[in-house]
């Protein structure tokens, strides 16, 4: 597989490849590896965002294909587009075009979202160390995202180190101000280390429902068959 598109990211993709999500890197230059050249600027022009915010739009719809044919149809011309093009690769099944795209993102751009990227590529596919070992990357790049602890949070779930998940989960939890995925990862980790006062805290100060808490013991059997 080879992609290329010009430093102004003009051309369109020549293989079908896509993702979701920022970077870190600030510099404008190209990956050197030779099977795909991807941007790392972060700077992005009014018409990048309009571009990021259609395909956004259309992720948030679960539509990868269409988010993924939308990104393609005008060329790759950051970071930004890049990460979008690594998740959507994801989405669509394409494993092994989307690790490609996190590894040169992770390599060339030294971007914690590629390490995000590349660790939840990771996880698919049953590789936990690895998986495990990018998340913790990317969390210490860039502490303060909701999503890399909580995906950090899970994948140590998933090696059994519950209390040290806990403690990711709680703050992915606190960042994300209680919404999201987050309240059934974190309430199956209560589950998992018996902690009732978390879940009761779960139900008191954040609507915990049945129905969630239901989903929570569920996800925390999965877990346990998982490890």
């Amino acid at each position: 597989m080879r992609i290329n598109i010009n430093k102004r990211g003009r051309n369109g993709v020549l293989l079908a490849m896509s993702l979701a999500v920022s970077g870190c890197a600030t510099n404008g230059s190209m990956a050197s590896d030779p099977s795909v050249a991807v941007s790392c600027t972060t700077t992005k022009q009014p018409e990048h965002q309009l571009q990021l915010d259609a395909v956004d739009a259309l992720m948030a719809r679960s539509q990868p294909y269409a988010a993924l044919a939308k990104l393609e149809s005008e060329g790759l011309a950051t970071e930004h587009h890049w990460v979008r093009l690594g998740q959507l690769m994801a989405a669509t099944n394409q494993i092994a075009e989307a690790e490609e795209v996190f590894h040169a993102l992770a390599g060339e751009c030294d971007s914690a979202m590629g390490h995000h990227g590349l660790g939840l590529v990771y996880l698919k596919q049953k590789k936990l160390d690895q998986g495990l070992a990018e998340l913790a990357t990317a969390r210490k790049m860039a502490p303060s995202s909701a999503d890399v602890r909580n995906d950090y949070g899970y994948a140590l779930l998933l090696t059994g180190q519950d209390y040290e998940a806990i403690f990711e989960l709680r703050t992915a939890f606190e960042l994300a101000d209680g919404e999201g995925a987050v309240r059934q990862n974190l309430a199956a980790g209560y589950v998992l280390t018996g902690d009732r006062s978390g879940l009761a805290m779960l139900r008191d100060q954040y609507a915990l429902s049945t129905a969630e808490t239901a989903h929570a013991e569920r996800l925390a059997d999965d877990i346990r068959r998982l490890r």
